[in-house]
């Protein structure tokens, strides 16, 4: 399976528009996939939080190849489940053939501020299977009357549908949750930082979980997102990039009721550039970069999505385009059947 090299895109800290125009650029430059994030607010006060779905429907009418989806959002409080599967199948219709949608169990940053509502960890990931069962039952295009624990509809029918199927992620960002993403989803979704051993025993939970409802895992993708900075002033670089995103180094920030941009960035300030250069690709080299991505690829990874906070997002994906991607060996290896 051929590794796809993505963009992740930052609502957390770029307007909407400026965000746009860098993903008509990255389609530009040769990146395979977008990304993004599905937040009510930012990491940090600095920062921004537009609504995504709308977002994603104005990249969908201004591109023609990249493929396009969340990276990744919450169907379980904030949304109804049947809210994000309409979600998901419109931009499906707008962009066919190239979308897919990624799912997590949240953050308070953005449930908790937005419901008043936060359970812990094991009730979200009941509700999280639900919710998949849900939408893909509403993605069949039959009326669903649906009776669970947490969600319920009756006589549910989706009228705007694609022609193709939608690929369904599910985040895990520990070897426990993964046995959860192989048995329900279509691919596996994680964020870098961590020690190979960590993602070795990741990707024998999803494959042990895929193969327990008899799929195989060897098909199925495993998705990265990696934080880079490549810029010839490092210090500036590491700087901005804490500014906005510190609180998202925080693991508090996804399983406490820490639920605003200002106790985020509280948290984020024991995040130095010490820390972020041990969680991230941080150099002016093209090789270093090179060396980081090619890393990921060799553990086994299908889709890297890299995030950078560069000011200049245009400037940084054409840069990276011409420096880097032609110089990786794209081919990841064979996951076990």
């Amino acid at each position: 399976m051929q590794a796809q090299i993505g963009w992740k895109a930052g609502p957390e800290q770029f307007a909407p528009d400026v965000l746009l125009e860098a993903a008509i650029a990255a389609e530009a430059a040769g990146f395979t996939t977008i990304d993004v994030s599905d937040h009510f607010q930012p990491w940090s006060e600095a920062g921004q939080a537009c609504f995504t779905w709308a977002w994603l429907g104005a990249v969908a009418a201004r591109t023609s190849r990249i493929r396009i989806g969340t990276g990744v959002t919450c169907p379980i409080l904030r949304y109804h489940p049947s809210v994000i599967a309409q979600a998901a199948a419109t931009i499906g219709v707008l962009a066919p053939g190239r979308s897919y949608l990624a799912v997590g169990t949240g953050e308070a940053l953005n449930e908790y501020a937005a419901t008043a509502a936060w359970p812990e960890y094991e009730e979200r990931q009941q509700r999280m299977g639900e919710a998949i069962e849900l939408i893909r039952a509403l993605w069949t295009g039959d009326e669903v009357s649906y009776d669970g624990i947490y969600y319920q509809t009756r006589k549910a029918k989706l009228f705007t549908r694609p022609a193709q199927p939608i690929p369904l992620y599910i985040s895990s960002m520990v070897p426990e949750s993964a046995s959860f993403a192989g048995r329900h989803g279509d691919g596996l979704w994680t964020v870098g930082g961590q020690e190979p051993a960590l993602y070795q025993q990741m990707f024998q939970n999803f494959d042990e979980g895929a193969r327990a409802v008899n799929r195989q895992p060897g098909n199925l993708p495993r998705a990265i997102e990696l934080s880079v900075e490549y810029s010839d002033d490092l210090d500036a670089a590491i700087q901005n990039h804490l500014k906005y995103w510190a609180g998202s180094y925080v693991p508090a920030l996804f399983d406490q009721k820490i639920y605003t941009p200002k106790l985020s960035a509280q948290n984020g300030a024991v995040v130095g550039p010490d820390t972020l250069r041990k969680k991230a690709c941080i150099s002016s080299k093209a090789a270093d970069h090179i060396q980081f991505i090619q890393r990921h690829i060799d553990l086994g990874f299908t889709e890297i999505y890299l995030h950078s906070a560069a000011q200049d997002q245009v400037g940084f994906l054409q840069r990276f385009s011409q420096d880097v991607l032609p110089h990786l060996h794209l081919e990841a290896p064979v996951g076990a059947a």
